[in-house]
């Protein structure tokens, strides 16, 4: 994922200002982005303070991680599965 030249707390400080009243153009070229740029910042934080976009993006790591750890868990399941399969340890050869 591309590194952002802007902290969250520059992001919102710039949606407040534009929610204060500052046009678009200004904002953007006091920043030197794009209108675009501004637009997905807006529909990403728009209404969030500082300490909330924070704690979006810790939360947002912790899903990662987690997605990950269930990824790594359900591959050692799996295999798991085969080997006991093949082996013959599985519920088909209790009775036997």
């Amino acid at each position: 994922m591309k590194k952002t030249r802007f902290t969250e707390a520059q992001i919102v400080a710039a949606l407040k200002k534009h929610e204060s009243g500052v046009p678009v153009k200004e904002i953007c070229r006091e920043l030197a982005v794009s209108d675009v740029t501004f637009y997905k910042w807006k529909s990403k934080y728009g209404g969030l303070e500082a300490s909330d976009v924070r704690r979006l993006k810790d939360l947002e790591e912790e899903n990662s991680r987690l997605k990950r750890m269930f990824a790594e868990l359900s591959m050692d399941h799996s295999i798991l599965k085969d080997v006991i399969s093949k082996k013959g340890w599985g519920p088909a050869s209790k009775g036997n």
